[in-house]
């Protein structure tokens, strides 16, 4: 099967998710090529499961001191250079086409009247209808990446059939108490440092994009980006506390790491996301860089990890398979081998859900 796979380049997060269903497909057999936008092409780093992808301009948000930024963002935006990239994007080679809210590929199939497989946990909002999603964010949600076929992907599937998370297998060394992973990389790393510096107690791993080699602040070792160290960090701290994208929480909850997250103003996936880490027992959310807030959650025990089976294997299969199981049935499949803490099973309960864990 050759398959047409696009990538949203703008968040780590969508780059780590496709780079384990890249492994995933790569067993298969499957022949896949990626396009990834979003991001100057300088700035992606541990691309090796790609292979030899192609790069386009696409769209992204800007930010700016943790919010996102209005005037950046339209800055961003070329509309022409959009429209010539869809247009050139032939897919009559291709079996399938993959996007991860990637607008190129997904209007590039659009335009040529091909079925798309939506995988990414922006495309829920299709299910649930987030009350956090006003009119203007759901007019982006529909029409900045459409796709036919929309596979959703949460921590929960609140009665519809979504996926749980797709990770890379992760296991949690022996823990370093009161050790801190912080990745806040749409706050001011001056900002971070100030909230941080004055608990003396524990040891901070920042990481930011801003850091450009590694240095000893006091109690904060500062860490610039990359994707091993980090994720050396993540199985031996603590706790976690960062922005509310969707892959590196779900990171966290295998490896039963208490979270303090800090959605970006103004983007409103982020918000929702940390609605539902709230709503689900699974995480302290917190609205600006709360110096109260981290003080109380340093305070807090640690948590079991949830487990959640290995849906990039599965998915990989359903894919190249030719998706003739039922979504439906694939979804719950998964969720019966999805084992929750008693914390997150309790909360669950008392929202009015019996979770299946038979399996």
């Amino acid at each position: 099967m050759k398959i047409l796979f696009g990538v949203q380049g703008t968040g780590n997060g969508h780059i780590s998710r496709c780079r384990t269903l890249a492994k995933a497909l790569a067993k298969t057999g499957a022949d896949v090529d990626y396009i990834l936008s979003g991001r100057d092409p300088k700035d992606y780093f541990d691309m090796a499961a790609f292979g030899d992808y192609k790069t386009f301009r696409g769209i992204s948000f800007g930010t700016l001191n943790g919010k996102i930024n209005l005037r950046k963002t339209i800055q961003r935006i070329r509309a022409f250079r959009l429209i010539k990239d869809v247009h050139d994007l032939d897919l009559s080679e291709y079996d399938c086409i993959i996007s991860d809210f990637e607008p190129v590929s997904a209007w590039a199939a659009h335009n040529q009247h091909r079925n798309c497989l939506g995988i990414s946990n922006q495309v829920v909002s299709q299910y649930l209808k987030p009350k956090e999603y006003g009119l203007i964010a759901n007019v982006i949600m529909k029409y900045y990446a459409p796709v036919t076929c929309p596979i959703g992907l949460h921590w929960f599937h609140f009665g519809h059939k979504l996926l749980p998370p797709m990770i890379d297998p992760l296991e949690s060394a022996k823990q370093q108490e009161d050790n801190i992973v912080v990745y806040l990389p749409f706050e001011s790393l001056d900002e971070i440092i100030s909230l941080l510096s004055p608990f003396k107690a524990h040891h901070f791993d920042c990481f930011h994009p801003a850091i450009k080699q590694e240095e000893e602040r006091g109690n904060i070792t500062l860490k610039p980006l990359s994707r091993d160290s980090f994720t050396q960090t993540l199985t031996r701290c603590s706790g976690i506390i960062a922005n509310t994208g969707f892959a590196l929480i779900s990171e966290a909850l295998v490896l039963g790491k208490k979270i303090l997250t800090k959605p970006v103003a103004g983007q409103f996936e982020q918000i929702y996301n940390a609605s539902c880490l709230d709503q689900l027992n699974m995480a302290t959310v917190m609205d600006n860089l709360d110096a109260d807030k981290l003080k109380q959650w340093l305070e807090l025990p640690s948590v079991d990890p949830i487990i959640y089976p290995d849906v990039a294997t599965e998915l990989a299969n359903w894919i190249t398979e030719g998706q003739t199981e039922s979504l439906l049935s694939l979804s719950k499949r998964l969720w019966q081998q999805t084992h929750f803490p008693d914390h997150v099973n309790n909360r669950l309960k008392s929202l009015g859900y019996v979770v299946d864990q038979s399996n």
